[in-house]
């Protein structure tokens, strides 16, 4: 069975995921460029999202969404299990929002283009300048009544447990008073992690679960704490037991 799926991937999900990608860029392009940037910035990529997963078979279970209110602006923070937590979030969060990503995303192909025509935020670590300029990026977006989603991991898992968060999208929730919703995904390690050879996928469920959002206690240092730890705590408490527990990233 394992051989007969990675036959489907080759000859059929991968034709048609490259043409769909370059479709999806092409659209997010054009459309951000003639119209309403925050409805061409997300459409396109939840459909693109959900068509992935959907011919990849993986079946998705959402938990939580009642916790969302209409009209409300959120940071997003969730743990960073792999690729997979891109199709996840973006198709079936059901929310609209911008992405912060790293940097090096804007150079990929058909995808960098999109992201940066859809106003997704590109983190820039190379300077102090840089890194204020990406907060009031984010924090103008935010102003706007647009969500955004964070991986405050700052990258991805080598082992499927978590890595510690890092304190600015909650300085952002803080900043501007908003709550943060915690993300707890599963299954996106096991679908595809990241130290495996070779660029097979493996069929596994997938789950997003959207806890109940941390509202702020105040403003300053104490607050900023308050919606991380809390977060965390959230986030870790969502996984499943083979991946409870903090486990050093390299990367980080």
């Amino acid at each position: 069975m394992k051989y007969l799926y990675r036959i489907y991937q080759l000859f059929i999900v991968l034709p048609i995921f490259l043409v769909a990608t370059i479709l999806t860029a092409c659209t997010t392009v054009v459309g951000c460029f003639l119209g309403n940037g925050h409805v061409w910035g997300y459409y396109p990529g939840r459909l693109w999202s959900r068509l992935t997963v959907t011919l990849l078979l993986l079946p998705v279970k959402v938990e939580g969404r009642e916790h969302l209110r209409p009209g409300q602006s959120y940071v997003f923070v969730a743990n960073h299990q792999g690729m997979f937590d891109i199709f996840l979030i973006y198709g079936f969060l059901n929310r609209n929002f911008k992405w912060m990503m790293k940097k090096a995303l804007r150079k990929m192909p058909f995808i960098g283009i999109a992201s940066q025509y859809a106003h997704h935020i590109f983190v820039d670590r190379s300077g102090p300048s840089k890194v204020r300029e990406t907060y009031d990026q984010a924090s103008e977006i935010l102003r706007e009544g647009m969500s955004l989603v964070v991986f405050p991991e700052g990258a991805r898992t080598f082992t499927g447990h978590m890595g510690l968060f890092r304190r600015g999208a909650f300085m952002l929730a803080d900043e501007l008073q908003l709550p943060v919703c915690p993300l707890t995904i599963n299954g996106s390690f096991n679908v595809m992690p990241r130290m495996r050879d070779g660029k097979w996928c493996t069929w596994h469920r997938l789950r997003l679960t959207i806890h109940e959002p941390v509202e702020p206690i105040g403003k300053g240092r104490e607050n900023i704490d308050h919606l991380k730890d809390r977060s965390y705590e959230a986030v870790m408490g969502g996984l499943v037991p083979e991946y409870q527990g903090y486990v050093e990233n390299p990367d980080q």
